[in-house]
């Protein structure tokens, strides 16, 4: 008989990213565990203007208290372990991880693990001006053996803006696409290999298909890791 599968305890921050991840969880569930199957899944979110007034302000802590607040009603739900499909509040996880009361799964070691198994050496770096300007790839990639190149600081306001003012609210417009292939087609330029899609709500608009590099896709590759996780796999 199938042992009980691990209760995923989602710490969300914006809606599309969380929506994907949660979805991932429930439909490539059944790959694992049968028809219509998947482990139980608790989501929990503040109001996402609480984040940006805290990475506005450069307020780690006031993040990592939101995360935390998080972590504690899953805890209370019954969630068994946490992961959070938001790469920019990531910033936050070591002043989350020493106070937690569940073990968490980082969603950058998740990307580089894949990137090493694929065979990537150099990866460009796309998110919010938050992410690209933060420690949360360089430092995990770095201990994996490997390198990355961030977009020059006009791009990095530019994918911002559209991540913030039009991703997250679901917003999908004409040139989304072609500008974040240029920013990329430029990162491939200087000799990356690889591009990580670090902002849960672009792998939304780019994939392989359209992106001048392979992608890395941190929401699905998240959600299925916590799914090896919480299956035993």
């Amino acid at each position: 008989m199938r042992a009980e599968p691990l209760h995923i305890g989602i710490v969300g921050c914006s809606a599309e990213g969380a929506a994907l991840c949660y979805r991932t969880v429930c439909t490539e569930g059944a790959a694992l565990l049968g028809p219509h199957a998947h482990p139980e899944v608790s989501l929990h979110t503040p109001s996402l203007h609480r984040y940006v007034e805290y990475l506005d302000a450069g307020d780690v802590q006031g993040v990592a208290d939101l995360m935390l607040a998080s972590a504690g009603k899953l805890a209370r739900a019954g969630a068994d372990f946490l992961i959070c499909p938001d790469n920019t509040i990531h910033q936050a996880f070591d002043l989350v991880q020493e106070r937690s009361p569940l073990p968490w799964l980082h969603i950058a070691d998740v990307v580089a693990q894949e990137a090493v198994r694929r065979g990537f050496r150099t990866l460009g770096l796309a998110g919010t001006h938050w992410l690209v300007d933060s420690d949360v790839y360089p430092r995990r990639l770095q201990a994996h053996g490997l390198s990355f190149v961030r977009p020059a600081p006009a791009e990095r306001d530019e994918i911002g803006r559209l991540i913030m003012d039009e991703l997250v609210c679901g917003l999908q417009k004409p040139g989304q696409v072609a500008y974040l292939a240029g920013v990329i087609g430029r990162m491939k330029e200087r000799g990356c290999d690889a591009v990580v899609l670090g902002c849960t709500e672009l792998p939304l608009i780019l994939d392989d298909g359209n992106s001048p590099l392979p992608t890395l896709d941190s929401t699905r590759l998240l959600a299925r890791a916590a799914l090896r996780r919480a299956t035993g796999g």
